[in-house]
C-alpha cells in the first residue's frame, strides 16, 4: 500500500477491522493494577482483543470491585498457575540458563518474566507491561525470555507519529539504543521498517537521517550512517532505503530534488531512522509538542514476539492502545 493521510481514528478503526474474528490473547503484566484492569474491561467490551491480567485473582478481584470496574473474573491468568507451569518452568530455566540459580528462581516468580515465558511459549499473543515496573525490567524479559527475531541483533524501540495532516510516520530509534553502530543502525532501520509495515499497511520509504545529505559534510558520524545506508542495501535488496539524508531531504520534495535528485526515498520517506538517541527522543517530542502530531509508543521491535513497554505515568487508555498494536504486530510475527 503507498502512503495515504489516515489520521489516529482512522487508523485505529483499520486496526480493529484487521483484528475482527482473530481472538489475539495480550498479557497485561501489571494485572493488579487498577489502569490495566479499567484497560481490559473495555478491551473485552470491545471484542477485539482478549486480555488476560497477570496477577494475583483476589488482588485483582478487590481492586476492581473497589474500583467499580465491574466483573474480570474471567479475564485473570493467575500468576501462581504461570509459575506452576510446567512448559514456563522449563522454558525461564533454559533461557536463563547462564544466570545464577537466584535470578532463575526471581525470574520464575516476577510477572513481566513469567508473562514473556508465556508469550514464547505460545500462550499469549502478545504482552504490554511497565505501567508499574522500570524499563530495564522489560527489556531484560525480552531479551533473555522472548529473544530477537531472526536477523536482527538490536533490540530497539520506535513511535508511530500520526501528524496532524493525517500522514503516519514511524521514528527510530527513540528510546533504547544511545549510540548506535553503523550494524546497529542498519538493524533499527530494518526493524523500523517492519513496525511501519505492520501497523500502517504502507510500504516502507526509509530515510538514515544526519546533519549531511549525500556527503555535503565529511564527518566520522556521517560516515557511520552511511555505512549503515550500504549494509541495509547488501543485506535488504528490496527496501528503499537512502542516507545520509537530512530532515528535510527526507520529506520535502523540492529540497529533495535539488539535494539528493534521483533518490529512492528521499521527499518522500515514511520512516525516519535517527543517528542516536539524542536525536530521535528530541526529535520525536518536538513533533509532539510542537508539531502536535500524536504519537503512539515506545514500541519495541527486534523481539520475537510483540513485548511493548509502558511508561510509570501512563493511563488505562495507554495501555488499551498498546495491548491493540501488540494484537496487530502479533497478526504478523
Amino acid at each position: 500500500m503507498t502512503s495515504t493521510a489516515i489520521g489516529p481514528a482512522a487508523l485505529t478503526g483499520q486496526w480493529h477491522q484487521a483484528l475482527q474474528g482473530t481472538r489475539r490473547v495480550i498479557g497485561l503484566s501489571d494485572g493488579e493494577d487498577v489502569r490495566a484492569i479499567a484497560a481490559a474491561h473495555r478491551l473485552r467490551l470491545q471484542d477485539l482483543v482478549i486480555p488476560r491480567l497477570v496477577g494475583r485473582p483476589d488482588v485483582i478481584l478487590r481492586t476492581a470491585d473497589e474500583a467499580g470496574i465491574g466483573q474480570v473474573d474471567d479475564l485473570v491468568l493467575d500468576i501462581e498457575s504461570l509459575a506452576a507451569d510446567e512448559v514456563i518452568r522449563a522454558l525461564i530455566h533454559d533461557r536463563l540458563a547462564q544466570r545464577s540459580p537466584d535470578e532463575r528462581a526471581a525470574a520464575s516468580r516476577d510477572a513481566v518474566f513469567l508473562a514473556a515465558a508465556a508469550v514464547r511459549a505460545g500462550h499469549l499473543h502478545g504482552c504490554v507491561s511497565g505501567a508499574t515496573r522500570a524499563t530495564a525490567d522489560v527489556l531484560r524479559a525480552g531479551l533473555r525470555v522472548i529473544g530477537l527475531s531472526p536477523g536482527i541483533r538490536t533490540l530497539s524501540s520506535a513511535f508511530l507519529m500520526v501528524l496532524p495532516d493525517g500522514r503516519s510516520l514511524t521514528f527510530s530509534d527513540c528510546a533504547v539504543v544511545p549510540d548506535p553502530g553503523p550494524a546497529q543502525l542498519a538493524d533499527i532501520a530494518l526493524a523500523a521498517s517492519t513496525t511501519h509495515l505492520q501497523l500502517t499497511g504502507e510500504t516502507p520509504v526509509v530515510a538514515m537521517l544526519s546533519f549531511s545529505t549525500w556527503g555535503s559534510a565529511k564527518h566520522p558520524r556521517v560516515d557511520r550512517v552511511r555505512t549503515a545506508t550500504e549494509m541495509l542495501r547488501a543485506s535488504t535488496p528490496d527496501l528503499q532505503v537512502d542516507g545520509d539524508l537530512q530532515f528535510d531531504s527526507a520529506l520535502v520534495e523540492e529540497i529533495a530534488s535539488a539535494k539528493a535528485p534521483g533518490s529512492v526515498a528521499a521527499g518522500r520517506a515514511n520512516v525516519l531512522v535517527f543517528p542516536n538517541l539524542d536525536a530521535g527522543n528530541i526529535g520525536y517530542k518536538i513533533a509532539q509538542r510542537l508539531g502536535a502530531a500524536t504519537a503512539i509508543g515506545p514500541i519495541l521491535q527486534g523481539i520475537g514476539a510483540p513485548l511493548n513497554d509502558l511508561s510509570r505515568g501512563c493511563d488505562s487508555q495507554d495501555i488499551e492502545l498498546m495491548a491493540t498494536v501488540s494484537a496487530v504486530q502479533s497478526l504478523t510475527t
